[in-house]
């Protein structure tokens, strides 16, 4: 088959054109055509095509030339105004159809993302936020907004700041507050932590203690990494003693289980049910408490529509974001 102009026989697959350079690549000399190819394979007609992209027969008839001009490849063969698909036009059609749909799908997902009503939010917390302040925070947020989606993200502090900083998460629920350049912060809530002993521990039946009755103590506590780990042990030097670390793990509820078993004792929160085998005691001295904060990275523009809902919902929850425990 011969097609019009001064071209060689498209039987022969070699490029005769394409991409003149560096600055030129085939998505951006093809991009354009894709759609109108793609009328035309659907409806193996050129008026029918054009008729269906509001454009002249002429003008789609001379597209699809130059696009096959530009691969050097025969893609349709010509029979009037109706056309059939080559093999390789069959071949380039499949791949066409999968490319637009693709870009069908990313453009409705970023529409989505930035739709205050159907936006997503990449949300960080911590371990014991999961069973029981998160869900609830999300239930009633929801409320309002019930078709922002969430991705959920669970870890310890500075590991939620690096993925904020590598464009991971959008905002993320911590403790300690971070104090970096980069990372805007906001204070909501106090959360106090107990003594958590194992049931039939000499200090088991009583209801308050000075921490400083707990020197003698094995604790179980979490790895370094983690923010509580540092606050339990400011806590114990201020106490006036270094605590001894008999065991470690990477989840509080996994710590209260080792206490249970009689490993040891530790300082933790409250837990969302009570835990049978240990005994809860309240720290009257030091005050055994931590911040819990919100964090994003500072200088990144505006917020999409649903990020900027979900912040602005934690902001007036201050004061009243965690679950209340006896």
């Amino acid at each position: 088959m011969s097609l019009p102009g001064n071209r060689k026989d498209m039987s022969d697959t070699s490029v005769t054109r394409g991409p003149a350079g560096p600055a030129e690549s085939w998505a951006a000399l093809l991009t354009p055509r894709l759609v109108q190819f793609a009328a035309v394979a659907r409806h193996e007609h050129i008026t029918r095509a054009a008729r269906e992209l509001a454009v002249p027969q002429s003008t789609l008839s001379r597209a699809m030339a130059r696009l096959e001009e530009d691969l050097g490849v025969a893609l349709l063969a010509r029979r009037g105004r109706a056309v059939s698909l080559t093999p390789a036009g069959r071949s380039f059609a499949r791949a066409v159809r999968r490319a637009l749909e693709e870009v069908e799908r990313a453009a409705e997902q970023v529409r989505a993302d930035t739709d205050p009503a159907a936006g997503k939010v990449a949300f960080g917390f911590l371990h014991t936020m999961g069973p029981e302040t998160v869900p609830a925070l999300i239930r009633e947020f929801r409320r309002d907004h019930p078709r922002v989606r969430f991705a959920l993200v669970q870890s310890y502090g500075e590991d939620m700041i690096e993925r904020m900083r590598a464009g991971e998460l959008d905002l993320c629920l911590t403790s300690p507050i971070p104090d970096a350049p980069d990372v805007v912060t906001r204070r909501l809530d106090e959360q106090r932590l107990r003594l958590v002993v194992p049931e039939g521990h000499r200090l088991a039946g009583r209801r308050r203690i000075r921490l400083a009755e707990a020197a003698e103590e094995a604790f179980v506590m979490l790895e370094p990494a983690y923010g509580l780990r540092t606050l339990t042990e400011r806590l114990c030097r201020e106490a006036g003693f270094q605590p001894r670390v008999a065991f470690e793990g990477e989840e509080a509820e996994t710590l209260r289980g080792l206490v249970a078993a009689g490993l040891g004792v530790a300082l933790l929160p409250p837990p969302t049910v009570p835990r049978p085998g240990v005994s809860e005691l309240t720290v009257t001295a030091p005050r055994t408490a931590r911040d819990i904060g919100v964090a994003w990275m500072a200088g990144g523009g505006p917020d999409p529509a649903p990020v900027a809902a979900f912040k602005k919902f934690l902001l007036g929850r201050r004061g009243n974001v965690l679950p209340a425990h006896p």
